[in-house]
């Protein structure tokens, strides 16, 4: 039986630059290579509703609005430890996965006074410099997780990291601390990938191939060639990943053509401010997807939002006309239910990220989502008082089994969140003993402790 390798198979197909999942018929000829670790963050804007995320806070009183910030003291109903995981209404998505996560709660970020409340939300989530240690910044802004972890599971990758942002308004209202969370170093942004064709024709494109084919009907031409030397399980799966490259083409026409049509109208709002949010958010978050299944990266970044943007957006399921997040979050008594359904909508993003790794097969059997650490969280605790305490955090998958998943994990008041980054960056292999303002690593979420 004539043998294949990925790399011989990859130059047969045009020159595309576009990788493959992992096919067992392709490996004979080459040993298998050990299953990558993989890292990525979901990041949401404006925190989230307390009583409808935070177990045993259902029946909080709903804060008042305070316009900077302050240290809200919470009250718990929960011992710090570890607990069974119940599934709070803004979580329920996530049941099918309940398994394969882990809420953690108590992680607090310090604010250095003198700034914005919001322009350190999103900018400083992943560093968590010690206030005033960066001299050089009005921000506790320094290199960020994403990157340092990059460096070391990133050198083999096309790409070290990938940085997505939902973000389609190009009113720039606000600076760019507001709507990146992913920096190089101090005020050395990573530019995020904002429009999903730009983002489809960095991932796969070729000039030669854009020049007059379309890049999926290049690679499926050529790889009918391949299919008697595939087995059954793997023409199953090379199926299943073509569908889902040509499912993300047909949805960028679709939401083209609807730009289109859209600037053709005047509205008060700008044209982007009407395009469906889920389908937006779901098809960024399939080329992320996409991106880690075929190594094109290990390390992304992902954020549904941008802080304090008062410009609106179309929530499809939920309103019959755009909405500001933002804007709604001073108002929790006014605005609780439709806050509480706007949480649950960037919940049902996440849990459809979560179950798409989940179905993707590696090849030693696991999902990428069990060799990835897939965080979800926010810079605020509740977005009307601003706090920086008892940020909403979730982890999805066990970065190959090396975390605890299936339980809530209370932590004690004043931990700082760089504990939790501290530990997720010792999980990738990363030797160091502190990471920002980090006390220490979290025990309780490692298997080996």
């Amino acid at each position: 039986m004539k043998t294949t390798s990925r790399r011989s198979f990859l130059q047969g197909i045009g020159g595309a630059a576009l990788s493959l999942p992992w096919l067992e018929s392709l490996c004979i000829a080459a040993p298998a290579k050990p299953v990558a670790q993989r890292l990525a963050f979901f990041y949401v804007p404006i925190g989230v509703v307390r009583r409808g995320f935070f177990p045993g806070e259902q029946n909080a009183i709903l804060p008042k609005f305070t316009s900077s910030q302050k240290e809200i003291p919470i009250d718990k109903q929960i011992a710090t430890g570890v607990h069974p995981l119940n599934l709070t209404p803004t979580m329920q998505p996530l049941e099918p996965f309940k398994d394969k996560i882990t809420l953690v709660t108590g992680l607090d970020r310090t604010f250095q006074q003198g700034t914005d409340v919001h322009a350190q939300c999103a900018s400083c989530f992943l560093s968590s410099a010690a206030p005033f240690t960066v001299k050089q910044s009005a921000w506790p802004l320094n290199r960020t997780l994403d990157h340092i972890v990059a460096d070391h599971i990133g050198k083999t990758t096309p790409f070290r990291t990938l940085e997505f942002s939902c973000n389609s308004h190009r009113d720039n209202k606000e600076s760019l601390y507001f709507d990146n969370i992913s920096w190089y170093g101090t005020g050395h942004v990573a530019p995020s990938i904002r429009d999903p064709r730009k983002a489809y024709r960095r991932l796969f494109g070729t000039q030669e191939v854009e020049s007059y084919r379309n890049i999926t009907d290049l690679v499926l031409d050529d790889a009918r060639s391949m299919k008697r030397q595939l087995g059954y399980s793997d023409k199953q799966k090379f199926a299943e990943y073509f569908d889902s490259v040509r499912t993300i083409e047909e949805q960028m026409e679709k939401l083209e053509k609807m730009k289109g049509e859209l600037n053709q109208v005047t509205f008060e709002e700008p044209a982007e401010a009407h395009l469906p949010r889920g389908e937006y958010i779901r098809l960024m978050g399939d080329l992320m997807v996409v991106a880690l299944q075929t190594g094109l990266t290990n390390v992304a970044t992902f954020m549904v939002g941008p802080e304090r943007w008062d410009t609106p957006f179309l929530y499809e399921s939920l309103f019959d006309k755009p909405r500001s997040h933002h804007q709604m979050s001073h108002n929790q008594k006014r605005f609780l239910d439709d806050l509480l359904k706007v949480d649950r909508f960037h919940m049902e993003q996440f849990a459809y990220l979560v179950k798409k790794m989940d179905q993707i097969e590696e090849a030693n059997g696991t999902s990428l989502l069990d060799n990835t650490l897939f965080t979800y969280g926010s810079g605020l605790g509740d977005g009307a008082t601003h706090q920086y305490s008892d940020l909403p955090t979730i982890i999805a998958g066990s970065g190959s089994g090396n975390l605890k998943t299936g339980m809530h994990l209370n932590l004690a008041d004043g931990t700082p969140l760089a504990n939790l980054w501290l530990t997720q960056a010792k999980t990738m292999g990363l030797k160091m003993n502190r990471y920002a303002d980090s006390t220490g690593s979290i025990g309780e979420l490692l298997k080996n402790q």
